[in-house]
Order: structure tokens, then sequence, then C-alpha cells
């Protein structure tokens, strides 16, 4: 399905009724919206099958931002996290989606971030996963010398520092985001953006929204694997601490790592649940 948001046309799926059977009433249940990584590199696809589970608390809505995936092209030169995050304001107020669980993954996270201290009414609750809020190379390069050894941490920090590595370097790089990471089918099934990717990149490069957490308002989880080695435990324990007291939980789950799901799919998903429950009163 797509939608006419902000100048662009947006993808968005669901997954799971918004309205519920209760006795004699319909019961509304909370929506969660998913913001995917990248930029450029990865759409809603990755999140499938997997975040169907969250169907049993919330209904699901897997959106693609502006250029990626199967949203509108040819407006990269434009692109940035803030024209994202205020995307996902309009969107939902389009489809009428009020107070949602915005759960920003990787890239998702700065959008999210983004999201809520812009417009710091609309979200419910959020939900930062194997994020950061701030682009410290040293400590990239550091995450990734503690998993995967001095030759990985070496290609990591010339990647992550705008001196692109070869596809079989890379490879050695991304095999180190944790126990588990997507499978070569998972990839495939992703629509790339060269243009976007390298727009989003320098962006990337001097990304610093610790100055925007204390504006948001709605309660926060921040979900970090201890074997993530690009949004570590210490990027985590910055955004918690810059939030205003009394909103933001923080939790470590061990021996997970980028993809949290994909190497605990329960504790992650109790996780949220929980978060949902608590935060939202479902």
């Amino acid at each position: 399905m797509r939608v006419a948001v902000n100048g662009t046309t947006l993808w968005f799926d669901v997954d799971g009724p918004g309205l519920v059977p209760d006795e004699r009433w319909m019961r509304e249940r909370p929506t969660i919206l998913l913001i995917h990584g990248g930029p450029g590199s990865y759409d809603h696809s990755y999140f499938k099958p997997w975040f169907s589970a969250l169907t049993d608390v919330a209904q699901v809505v897997y959106l693609d931002l502006r250029e990626h995936g199967r949203s509108s092209r040819g407006g990269a030169s434009d692109w940035s996290f803030e024209a994202c995050a205020d995307d996902v304001s309009a969107f939902c107020d389009v489809l009428g989606i009020e107070r949602p669980v915005v759960l920003g993954h990787s890239m998702g996270g700065f959008v999210a971030i983004l999201h809520a201290a812009r417009h710091p009414t609309d979200p419910g609750a959020v939900i930062l996963a194997s994020t950061m809020a701030r682009f410290d190379l040293d400590r990239i390069t550091e995450g990734f010398r503690r998993i995967g050894g001095d030759e990985v941490a070496s290609l990591a920090r010339r990647d992550y520092g705008d001196d692109p590595v070869t596809e079989a370097e890379w490879a050695l790089v991304f095999a180190a985001f944790g126990p588990r990471v997507p499978d070569e089918e998972a990839l495939a099934r992703r629509l790339r953006s060269d243009e976007v990717g390298e727009v989003g990149a320098e962006q990337f490069g001097r990304l610093d929204l610790l100055d925007q957490l204390p504006a948001m308002a709605a309660p926060v989880l921040v979900l970090v694997g201890d074997r993530d080695p690009v949004t570590d435990v210490d990027a985590s324990r910055e955004i918690a601490a810059g939030l205003r007291p009394g909103i933001g939980r923080l939790e470590v789950l061990e021996g997970v790592g980028h993809f949290p799901w994909l190497d605990d799919a329960d504790r992650f998903f109790e996780a949220v649940r929980d978060f949902v429950r608590t935060s939202m009163g479902d």
C-alpha cells in the first residue's frame, strides 16, 4: 500500500488488527510502527517474518522511509534524517494512527529520536533498538576490535570513516555484527538505493542528536545487545543518560548482536511486549 506524504509517496504494510472484539465492545490495540535501518542499504523487508510475533499485543505497521525500498525514488539529494522524522508524523496523521509505539532499529533509531523530539506529542512510546545518538568512529572501531579482532576493526574504521572497503572485506565486518546476521535470502529481498546511501553516509558521519534527547516526552525503551559492535552498550547508555529523568529504561541483552531478534527472539520480543503493555496499558 502507498500513501502520499510531504511531497513523496511512502510504501507501508500492516500486520494484525487494530480493533479486536472484547465482550460487547471493540477494543483498540496499540500500533507498533517499525522504522528500518540504512541509509540506502535496508528497507522494511528484514523485519519480516520475525516481527509478526508482536501481533499478539499490537497491530504492526511496516514503513519504507522516503527513497528506500518500495517508496518513491528520485529525491535523494534532499534526503535527511529530519525529513524522514517529519514524514513519520505526517504518515501517522494521514492514516489516523494515534500515539504509536515507534520502534527504530539502527538508523531507524536516529529517525525515531528526531520524530519524538520534533513532534513530542505524537508517539505513545519509543523503542530504540541497536542504535546511537552520536557518531563516534573510535567507539565503533573498538566495538569491532572487541568482537572481531584487529583486522576487522581496521576494516570497519575504514568503511565507517568514508573509505569504502571491498565486498569481500565488508563480509568480514558484517559477520562480526552479531552471532547471527540476515542471511543471503533476507538480504536479497532488500531494494537498495546507492544514491541515498551516499547522502545518508555523509550525514551519519556527523550525527549528533544528544541535544534532541531532552525534548522527548514519551516513555523510551533502549534495547541493546552486549555483542553489538556497531551500536554498543556505551552508545545506548549515552542515550539513556540524555533522556528526561524517569522516562527511559535501558535493557542489555546478553549474547546478542546488532540484529537481536535473530540471536534471541524470545528475549527480544518479550522485552518489547512488556514495554508495550506497561507503557500503553494493553
